[in-house]
């Protein structure tokens, strides 16, 4: 190791550049900070001592103008586990970090043991790629969108913490969020459905009520599990929409006094088909003494995984594609539009959005085709006569008047 004539650069026995400092000390742990590097910013080596000089400063000046950090050389792991984490668990529902924890600890993983500072635009971009590609997440676009969306959040955070100068993850585009179409079925194919199911059994019956309350009022998955008897209105033959439920696991669950939102709490009115179904399924749970719970055979609400495993059960028997859940909803607005032709306001209502404008943005695509009526009842609405001679004195383009004249049959 050699001196050279700039403070703190070095050349080692090989004529390699190099420079090597102290920060400070680290204001978490009292240990000094020292930085020693052999190439700059973008992973080159130095070529000259002044370029290892120039590299040098800009560190200190880094350093000193962001006050020295809480943690000059804190890890992405260190600070998911340490203070995003634990942040993003108070600022959400227990339900949505409940679902979202295991997305947080991937991303966590992937990045874990590089420093915050160290992380690269190749860093991010190779994330991007992978969430995106079949031979990495293989994620659709919607869930890589939500994904890559939290991640540049984190960074965020780290920049109002301090811990960063600016957001790396900025200079790589967003994943659009694109258009998702959920699959559902139609009023067909829900007849082939239920037509596979036997109610004798009282597991299959369940899974009929299920079936059939979700397809005939459009409710969030969570909202049906949360359904108690008392939110059956049997006489004014209505549904009240007040609850959602949150669980952990069979025995470990929680019935929230809210919706997904505000406009969610709402009251459904429900047809004579339904109003039935109800009282039969009520009727054969009083014979097992449960009170509560409409969708349970046992007293104790329904795993929401279960409906799906109920749709794939019976969509295999039926012969038609499998839907998600979720679904079943898409499926009530479709039965309501394409047989009722109902108005997105009374839709909005019905399926708890804030607004019509809500309710377009997730199935507008339904309504196409509903216009074929209104355009065979246009056809000879209007009745079409011409003038036999023009009115008009006509000074434009000479081709124009050439083409005409040509169309005018000659006298004979």
């Amino acid at each position: 190791m050699a001196k050279t004539k700039y403070s703190g650069v070095y050349v080692d026995d090989t004529g390699q550049y190099y420079y090597e400092t102290e920060l400070g000390k680290d204001r978490l742990t009292g240990k000094r900070l020292r930085k020693k590097s052999r190439t700059n910013r973008q992973g080159k080596k130095f070529t000259s001592a002044l370029q290892a000089y120039k590299e040098l400063v800009r560190v200190k000046n880094e350093y000193l103008s962001t006050q020295g950090y809480a943690n000059y050389h804190m890890t992405y792991g260190q600070f998911m586990d340490n203070v995003y984490i634990p942040a993003y668990k108070t600022d959400v529902e227990e339900s949505t970090f409940y679902v979202r924890k295991r997305t947080l600890e991937r991303m966590r993983d992937r990045f874990s043991a590089i420093q915050l500072r160290k992380l690269s635009i190749e860093d991010v971009q190779r994330y991007r790629t992978w969430l995106l590609s079949e031979d990495g997440a293989g994620y659709s676009q919607a869930y890589a969108s939500l994904v890559f969306g939290v991640f540049r959040k984190s960074l965020d955070m780290a920049v109002e913490m301090e811990y960063l100068e600016y957001n790396i993850s900025k200079k790589v585009k967003p994943i659009p969020k694109g258009k998702a179409i959920v699959p559902y079925w139609t009023k067909t194919e829900f007849e082939k459905v239920i037509s596979t199911i036997c109610l004798d059994d009282l597991y299959e019956h369940l899974c009929f009520v299920m079936l059939w309350v979700y397809f005939m009022t459009g409710i969030r998955v969570s909202e049906g599990t949360a359904l108690w008897w008392e939110d059956i209105d049997f006489e004014n033959k209505r549904l009240r929409v007040h609850h959602i439920l949150f669980m952990r696991n069979k025995m470990d669950w929680e019935r929230k006094n809210y919706t997904k939102t505000a406009d969610g709490k709402r009251i459904i009115s429900l047809d004579d088909d339904t109003i039935r179904v109800l009282k039969d399924w009520k009727e054969r749970q009083s014979e097992l003494n449960i009170q509560d719970f409409v969708f349970s055979y046992d007293g104790m609400p329904m795993i929401k995984s279960t409906l799906s495993r109920i749709i794939g059960r019976y969509a295999k028997l039926a012969n038609v594609h499998r839907i998600q859940a979720k679904g079943l909803r898409h499926s009530h607005a479709s039965y309501l539009i394409n047989e009722f032709n109902v108005s997105v306001l009374i839709l909005s209502k019905r399926m708890g959005h804030s607004s019509p404008e809500i309710t377009l943005k997730h199935y507008s695509h339904l309504w196409s085709g509903i216009d074929e009526l209104i355009a065979e009842e246009m056809a000879g609405n209007i009745h079409i006569q011409t003038a036999p001679k023009s009115a008009i004195q006509f000074n434009g383009n000479q081709a124009i008047k050439k083409m005409s004249s040509a169309r005018i049959p000659a006298k004979v």
